[in-house]
C-alpha cells in the first residue's frame, strides 16, 4: 500500500510496478512526500504532473532515455531541473487560449509564479520561467516561451492562424472548475486530483491538426521554432537534468558517441551552464500539393543538462541556488530543434 499521497496518485494512474519504476528514476523532493490523506496539496499534484511529463519526454527522446537508464544503473537518480514548452500568441487559436494563457491557467493554481522574463529577440519569442512557490529550488521549473507572429511576414501570419485555428482545448468545464478550486484552497480531494492529472498531461501535446507540407515549409522559411510548434505543439520541447558538472557530463556522453552540442552555453553571470543532446527525429504525416499524405522526418524534442551554482544573495545575506535562465543560453539551446528542411521517409 502506498504510504504517501504522491505514490498513491502515481500508482492509481500507472499501476504499482510502473509507478515504482518511474520513482526509481528521479530524485523526489522531500517536500512532496506527505503521508496518505483524503486531500492532496498543490505541491504534490505539481510533482506528480512533473514526473508524468518527464516520463512522456523520455519516451519521445531515445538518447535521453538511454542516458537516464545508464545513470540509474550507475546508482544515480535524475534531478529534474525544468521542462520547456512553446506557445504562440496567435490571433486564431481555435478553442485554446492564445499564447502562455493556455498554461498560466494550469501553472498558477499549481503554485507556480513568474520567476523571470527573458526576451528572446533573435527568434521573436519571450520566455518566462515559472518556479514553485512552496519549494522553488527542488520542484522542477517550467520555461514557457511565447512566439510573436506579428514580427513576421503577412504570409507567415496567415499560415500560423490557419494551422492554429484547428486547436481544441483539452481542459473541459469540470477540469477548469477543479483548477479554480485548487487555486483557491491549495488542495484538492485525492479523487479530484486523480481526475485532473490526465487532463493536465494531455495539455502538453499538439492540440491542432498537422500542417500541410506547403504550410510547414512557409513557417520553416521564417522560423524554425514555429515550424517545430506546427508539428509538435505544446509538448515538452526539452526536459533538463540538473548535474554538478555539465562539462564532465558532456565529455562522457560525447565519448559514448551520443550526439551532444559542441558548445557549453554559459550565462552572463557565469553561474548557469547548459548543453543538450541533438533533438530526436520524428515522423509526421503531412499533405502534399495533391492532398496525398506523405511521411516526413522533422525535429522532435531533446534532453538537456544544466549546472547551477550557489551564490550569496546580497539583499538577504543568504546562500541561494541560482535558478535564473539566460536569454543567450536559451536561444543557443533552442537551436537544437532547428532543421534545414523536412525530409521524406
Amino acid at each position: 500500500m502506498s504510504s504517501t499521497n504522491l505514490q498513491f496518485m502515481l500508482t492509481s494512474l500507472l499501476g504499482a510496478e510502473h509507478a515504482s519504476q518511474l520513482s526509481d528514476l528521479l530524485q523526489i523532493p522531500a517536500s512532496t512526500l506527505r503521508p496518505r490523506s483524503d486531500t492532496v496539496s498543490r505541491i504534490e499534484i505539481a510533482q506528480a504532473l512533473n514526473m508524468l511529463l518527464f516520463e512522456k519526454l523520455l519516451k519521445a527522446v531515445p538518447q535521453g532515455n538511454d542516458y537516464v537508464h545508464d545513470s540509474v544503473r550507475a546508482g544515480n537518480k535524475i534531478r529534474f531541473d525544468h521542462g520547456a514548452l512553446r506557445t504562440v500568441l496567435g490571433i486564431s487559436t481555435g478553442t485554446l487560449p492564445p499564447g502562455e494563457a493556455a498554461f498560466t491557467r494550469i501553472l498558477l493554481p499549481l503554485g507556480y509564479f513568474v520567476n523571470g522574463v527573458y526576451p528572446l529577440q533573435r527568434i521573436s519569442m519571450t520566455g518566462r520561467a515559472y518556479a514553485h512557490e512552496d519549494d522553488a529550488e527542488e520542484i522542477a521549473q517550467f520555461f514557457l516561451s511565447e512566439l510573436h507572429p506579428h514580427h513576421f511576414s503577412n504570409e507567415f501570419q496567415a499560415t500560423v492562424n490557419n494551422v492554429l485555428s484547428t486547436s481544441q482545448d483539452p481542459i473541459d468545464a469540470h477540469s477548469a472548475q477543479l483548477l479554480q478550486q485548487l487555486g483557491a484552497s491549495k488542495t484538492l480531494p485525492v479523487a479530484d486530483a486523480l481526475a485532473l492529472l490526465p487532463v493536465l498531461v494531455a495539455c502538453f501535446d499538439r492540440q491542432h491538426d498537422l500542417p500541410s507540407i506547403a504550410e510547414y515549409q512557409t513557417l520553416l522559411a521564417e522560423s524554425a521554432e514555429m515550424a517545430w510548434i506546427s508539428t509538435e505543439g505544446n509538448a515538452f520541447n526539452h526536459a533538463t537534468d540538473r548535474v554538478p558538472n555539465v562539462e564532465q557530463v558532456a565529455d562522457a556522453q560525447r565519448a559514448l558517441g551520443r550526439a551532444i552540442k559542441e558548445k557549453i552555453e554559459v550565462s552572463r553571470n557565469g553561474r548557469v551552464r547548459q548543453t543538450a543532446f541533438r533533438a530526436s527525429t520524428v515522423t509526421r504525416l503531412m499533405r502534399d500539393e495533391n492532398g496525398v499524405m506523405v511521411e516526413l522526418k522533422v525535429p522532435g524534442s531533446f534532453y538537456e543538462f544544466i549546472s547551477r551554482d550557489r551564490y550569496l544573495d546580497e539583499e538577504t545575506q543568504r546562500e541561494k541556488l541560482d535558478l535564473t535562465f539566460d536569454s543567450g543560453n536559451a536561444q543557443g539551446i533552442f537551436k537544437m530543434t532547428a532543421s534545414a528542411d523536412a525530409t521524406s521517409c
